[in-house]
């Protein structure tokens, strides 16, 4: 049974980081594409970061380039999103959600999300 678990939301000050992780379990993690998600109220859902099954190419928004980082740790089954930087916009629930292929990933398995706050 595919499942991913996403830990590490929480508060944090306007340029403060922090570091989310996506437990994954029941695949091969290095065989699929992952990327993370978020949504803000109100808003739509955005895709932010996603790293490909081929060769592990990352791709970013624009919002976010240059201030997030996406890797992934196959030994740990786990996949990380490096926030640092942090807007106040980047308030949202960010979802980690893996397929075959990053073309795929929006009817992928995906989780429960986890809340990030941004906020002096």
């Amino acid at each position: 049974q595919v499942q991913l678990v996403e830990s590490g939301g929480g508060l944090v000050q306007p340029g403060g980081s922090l570091r989310l992780s996506c437990a994954t379990s029941g695949f091969a993690l290095e065989h699929y594409a992952i990327g993370w998600f978020r949504q803000a109220p109100g808003k739509e859902r955005e895709r932010v970061a996603c790293i490909s099954s081929f060769d592990d190419s990352t791709f970013y928004a624009d919002s976010v380039k240059g201030r997030f980082t996406i890797s992934r740790d196959s030994a740990k089954n786990t996949v990380y999103l490096q926030m640092n930087s942090l807007h106040l916009e980047d308030t949202a629930v960010y979802y980690c959600a893996a397929a075959e292929t990053i073309g795929t990933l929006e009817i992928g398995s995906w989780g429960q999300g986890t809340q990030v706050t941004v906020s002096s």
